[in-house]
């Protein structure tokens, strides 16, 4: 099956800068496939090269089995995209910005689907009042609606939960999970090193090169931890590399009253690897 998103040697030079150096890359279909990455990295230079927002220096990129460039209207129809900043028009109501969006994308400007796309994002109760009034947060919930309203093959979003509670957050993903179980795909980037174990896939990126790309689950699967071991009125304590494997070797000698363990928090397991990646050392931990 040919991948929804294929990728090969994408650079992208601003004068002295590179922002892009020949990225290498396939999304398949039905996967949640997450960019993460510091600011800087090269997520957004990278979605914005999907949807044919940005011309390559050199490489090709190809969308749904088109370039995004020379058929960008045919990849617009398919495709729906949320950028970082919410591009909504504020003197609209929200409502009447999903409705534009449809018709941009070529649709006929079906209410239910207008309608289902608000409630998704849980602004029914204000649908009819104009962007301008609505906090920051819901302007990015009126965003993501617009994405969403033409039933998207693709969906792309640059930092979707930014400004959002967690409740909506869980909610969002709930939905991307849905989309993703009925055959679409969906590529997101963000900063959100907890959001990226709800993806199929992750690419880190790091000063515009791939450092990993994996299953979030495999990859943060040798996460570190410092271990507190109570056993006959002594204490032990113990700094594990790969805890899954070594703690049940440390408990199995003797009898343990007691145990505590601090696990390696995701950021850190993703500094190391960028560490790793510059000067061949895993780093400390703790």
């Amino acid at each position: 099956m040919e991948p929804v998103v294929a990728i090969e040697g994408l650079t992208k030079r601003y004068r002295t800068f590179t922002a892009l150096a020949g990225v290498d890359l396939e999304i398949e279909k039905g996967q949640i496939f997450g960019l993460l990455g510091p600011n800087g990295a090269g997520k957004t230079t990278l979605i914005r090269s999907l949807v044919g927002a940005l011309r390559p220096t050199s490489g090709r990129v190809s969308v749904l089995g088109l370039d995004p460039l020379t058929n960008r209207w045919k990849v617009r129809q398919r495709v729906g995209y949320m950028p970082q900043a919410a591009a909504v028009y504020l003197d609209l109501s929200a409502r009447c910005n999903a409705a534009f969006f449809a018709a941009a994308h070529r649709r006929s400007s079906n209410d239910a689907d207008v309608e289902r796309a608000l409630a998704l994002v849980d602004l029914i109760d204000r649908a009819d009042d104009p962007v301008r009034t609505l906090s920051g947060g819901m302007r990015q919930r009126v965003s993501l609606a617009c994405a969403l309203v033409c039933k998207p093959e693709l969906l792309i979003l640059d930092e979707p939960t930014s400004g959002i509670d967690p409740e909506l957050r869980a909610a969002f993903w709930n939905s991307f999970r849905e989309m993703a179980a009925g055959g679409a795909t969906v590529v997101v980037s963000t900063h959100q090193m907890g959001e990226a174990l709800e993806c199929d896939r992750v690419v880190l990126l790091r000063q515009g090169e791939i450092v990993a790309v994996e299953d979030p689950r495999r990859l943060f699967r040798s996460s570190r931890a410092r271990v507190w071991v109570w056993s006959g009125g002594s204490k032990r304590v113990a700094d594990l590399n790969d805890y899954p494997v070594e703690l049940p070797a440390l408990l199995a000698d003797g009898l343990v009253d007691r145990v505590e363990m601090s696990l390696e928090p995701i950021d850190d397991i993703v500094l190391r690897l960028f560490r790793r990646d510059d000067t061949g050392s895993e780093g400390e931990f703790l």
